[in-house]
């Protein structure tokens, strides 16, 4: 790993702003159609439908036989900095905001009476951002992107007639990317891509307490994933331009911890029109205390120091109400409250995430006995993030303000049989 681009594989594996990421960190909140509605409040006790394998697979007691969900949420972001004496020349980025499509899909069945069986496939973790290529934080951050595919299958078992237990296994697969500039002196700047995939693994638990006939608790717990990505940097100059290739073009590998994540939530029937649901989940972003990027070119050492971090453990804050207008229609709505894991002092041009406010709203039609349509709306109200990083002086001081927005629309349908 040069000295060019190791600080640059810790931006794509390490941060992820507001753009397609919405919880803390870099996490994705959007596992469910049905759940965007109520901002996901009450998701680890609600069981409404089979999209409960993420939230808390205990959940899949309360479905009756077999149930297919499919959703699709549509998210639109807006990102924009303001220059406040940065020290490197350059425009000010642009809109660094993108579109970004995020499918779910949950599949439950019954294996005996008690016994339930379900696996979903999502997208627990991401971000896409770009910034305009002569911005000035170029020598920081271009393009960031981050893919994950989680498999969850899952078991769950009916106790007794107040609780039910959930257990899961995750296979998830993450792929980064990330180009930017590099600074080669007097032969003059080139580009520099990194990349780089693994599959890790780990679980899931979740219990639900059935405390009375219309309210009802949950607890879920999802484990954190290891991850050893291997990729390889590349850039277009070569051992012809006067520099070594191997200096910009070899191997790399890098440890990347995703954090676990703590869940409690309640759903209670208030009376025959009215549903209240609320959740806590905490999630262990501490877990970033430093990363060694390392080139596997043949000297297998970390070049510079290894890059601390100062990711703080947060609370996500969410409640909801539902509305049963008929038989066959249910209005949803939603407020969340998010932290961003990040300090004011330490935030970095990849990591401009702050606090958010979730508002939500959605409805569900029930337009058959086996069939449910679900849509939900989001706005996220993003807190102005302020930036003055000079912990790497050789790519210059970024200082301002970040504003940002988000919009995502779900639908999902779910088919009983």
């Amino acid at each position: 790993m040069s000295r060019f681009s190791s600080p640059l594989m810790v931006g794509i594996l390490l941060s992820a702003h507001q753009l397609t990421s919405h919880a803390a960190g870099f996490a994705l909140s959007e596992q469910s159609g049905s759940g965007m509605g109520n901002a996901y409040a009450g998701a680890a006790a609600v069981a409404e439908d089979a999209s409960t394998i993420y939230f808390n697979p205990a959940g899949m007691t309360y479905i009756q036989g077999s149930q297919l969900v499919g959703a699709l949420h549509t998210i639109k972001t807006s990102g924009d900095f303001h220059n406040q004496g940065s020290s490197v020349a350059g425009n000010e980025g642009g809109d660094f905001g993108s579109w970004a499509f995020l499918p779910n899909i949950y599949y439950k069945q019954d294996l005996t009476e008690q016994l339930k069986f379900g696996i979903g496939v999502g997208t627990p973790f991401g971000l896409k951002t770009e910034y305009d290529r002569n911005w000035l934080g170029r020598f920081q951050a271009v393009k960031s992107e981050l893919k994950t595919i989680n498999i969850n299958p899952s078991l769950a078992w009916k106790v007794n007639e107040q609780w039910s237990l959930g257990f899961g296994i995750s296979a998830m697969w993450a792929e980064a990317e990330l180009t930017s500039s590099a600074n080669l002196g007097l032969l003059g700047t080139t580009t520099v891509k990194n990349k780089g995939d693994d599959w890790g693994f780990g679980y899931n638990l979740g219990a639900i307490y059935q405390a009375t006939p219309d309210t009802r608790f949950g607890v879920a717990y999802r484990s954190k994933v290891e991850q050893h990505l291997k990729g390889d940097v590349r850039s277009p100059f070569t051992q012809a331009n006067g520099v070594p290739g191997s200096t910009l073009n070899t191997d790399i590998s890098a440890d990347l911890t995703l954090p676990e994540t703590f869940s409690f939530s309640a759903f209670s029937h208030l009376n025959d029109k009215w549903e209240l649901l609320t959740d806590i989940t905490w999630t262990r972003w501490s877990q970033f205390k430093e990363l060694k990027i390392v080139r596997e070119n043949g000297s297998n050492t970390t070049v510079g120091p290894a890059i601390t971090e100062h990711w703080n453990n947060v609370l996500r804050y969410s409640v909801g109400l539902n509305y049963l207008y008929s038989d066959t229609v249910k209005l949803r709505t939603g407020l969340a409250y998010d932290d961003e894991a990040i300090d004011n002092e330490h935030r970095t041009a990849r990591i401009p995430g702050n606090d958010r406010i979730w508002l939500s709203l959605g409805a569900s039609w029930q337009y058959t006995p086996q069939t449910k349509l679900d849509i939900g709306y989001t706005h996220l109200f993003i807190k102005d993030a302020r930036i003055n990083d000079d912990q790497r002086p050789t790519r210059g001081l970024i200082a301002g303000k970040y504003e940002g927005s988000a919009d995502i629309l779900s639908l999902q349908f779910a088919y009983n049989f």
